[in-house]
């Protein structure tokens, strides 16, 4: 499960990047800030698996 949701953030965290670079390039302010938001949901997936991992170690 955990694979799963690493996955999952990368995937997420790669999302909201080119989200923010399409929402850049058109000139949309919406759809850079969702880009944004994307990468931070992603950011903190990350993090809490992370911090799973010490622990389980």
């Amino acid at each position: 499960m955990a694979k799963n949701q690493k996955a999952k953030a990368k995937m997420e965290q790669a999302k909201g990047k080119a989200e923010e670079a399409a929402g850049r390039t058109v000139g949309n302010e919406r759809m850079t800030a969702e880009g944004k938001t994307d990468q931070a949901k992603g950011d903190a997936r990350q993090a809490k698996e992370k911090a799973k991992d010490v622990f389980r170690h």
